[in-house]
């Protein structure tokens, strides 16, 4: 049976994770006082964190009775029935981490409590990363598949039951650990967590960045990690889907998607404008390859006719507009990896603008549907 314990693991953290956790939106530098106080905590965790991280495969996985029993242990998180097996992982940032940011609490010093705090969370995710990697390259040689980690607390399974998995766990543990009644742990920064093992043709085993977030169902997250590499916030996609967004499935399995953008004019004063975009796809046997795609002043749109450009030309760029049609006849997918302005003008007057537009709809469409299958 594997069994490893590292109580001095990499904590290389990578600044992405870190503001991601700090709350800070993709492409975002840090300057000032909070680019000191992001680098202060990782020096003082650098100093002073006591990173560990514990590993070892379960004797036993056992579903009776649609149940799940993990070396005799039952459990509620019906996920884990597909396993064939079990990988119990413990990961935490340290007992001194968790001593430092109460004391700075104590002391009134918010700003770099909050700023250590965070890291701690983000050493803790690094470390299960970290453990999903170490199990994919122990599981490949193996010929068996690993699944993305659950944990108590996650959508499906009681937080109540951290308790009975701490229990499993406590005699490998390097460092102490409790469980208090609400579920949660001490040291806070901490994580328990158990890997599924499957055979190797499994669809949907962990992904090559050992990242849980492209399968977790919890809505509204907003931690959730850029897994599909999007370049609109994931919160901001999830409000665009639903206020923005209407699909409408076909019985062919092909989908309507259509779209509304309202913004401004660059110019005279920023007038309000609407479009209204209409995306045609495939079925998701084909990857919802685009079909077509059509863009238009919305209806009861009367700003349009403010742009610059159409000023200049009139209608014509309208019939400009219409014919834009980035990315048509290739799966919906492409639209992560399309090199294409990140930032645009609000109106439509040139093709950088046009696309960066086309890029949000895209995005929100490839959201809504990855989120309801």
């Amino acid at each position: 049976m594997m069994e490893f314990v590292d109580r001095h693991p990499d904590v290389n953290v990578a600044p992405i994770e870190y503001l991601r956790l700090l709350g800070y939106p993709r492409g975002v530098e840090l300057s000032g006082r909070a680019a000191e106080l992001a680098e202060w905590a990782c020096e003082w965790y650098r100093s002073h964190g006591r990173p560990w991280l514990y590993t070892r495969e379960a004797a036993s996985l056992r579903a009776p009775d649609g149940a799940v029993e993990i070396e005799g242990v039952s459990f509620s998180d019906k996920s884990l029935r597909q396993a064939r097996g079990a990988i119990l992982v413990a990961v935490g940032a340290g007992a001194e981490l968790e001593q430092e940011v109460e004391r700075l609490w104590e002391s009134e010093r918010p700003d770099e409590y909050f700023f250590l705090d965070i890291f701690g969370s983000a050493v803790v995710e690094h470390l299960m990363a970290r453990a999903a990697r170490q199990l994919r390259e122990w599981a490949e040689s193996r010929q068996i598949a690993v699944l993305p980690h659950r944990s108590p607390g996650y959508a499906g399974w009681d937080i109540g039951e951290q308790a009975r998995l701490l229990e499993l766990l406590r005699p490998g543990l390097p460092y102490p650990m409790e469980s208090l009644d609400s579920g949660a742990l001490r040291p806070r920064k901490s994580q328990l967590a158990v890997f599924g093992l499957t055979a190797a043709d499994s669809a949907r085993r962990l992904t090559d960045d050992g990242v849980p977030c492209e399968t977790c169902s919890l809505a509204g997250c907003q931690f959730r990690r850029p897994v599909r590499n999007y370049n609109v916030r994931p919160k901001t996609l999830e409000r665009w889907a639903a206020e923005r967004l209407t699909l409408e499935r076909r019985q062919d399995g092909s989908v309507l998607a259509l779209f509304r953008y309202d913004g401004t004019t660059c110019s005279n004063m920023g007038q309000p404008l609407a479009f209204q975009y209409r995306v045609e796809l495939g079925p998701c046997e084909s990857g919802y390859v685009i079909r077509s795609q059509h863009c238009a002043p919305a209806p009861d749109d009367t700003g349009h006719v403010h742009m610059c450009e159409y000023l200049k030309s009139g209608p014509a760029l309208i019939d400009v507009i219409g014919t834009d049609k980035p990315l048509a006849g290739q799966p919906l997918d492409a639209v992560l990896a399309w090199p294409r302005a990140t930032t645009g003008a609000g109106c439509y007057c040139d093709a950088a603008s046009r696309e960066h537009k086309w890029g949000l709809v895209l995005e929100t469409i490839h959201y809504a549907l990855a989120k309801t299958g």
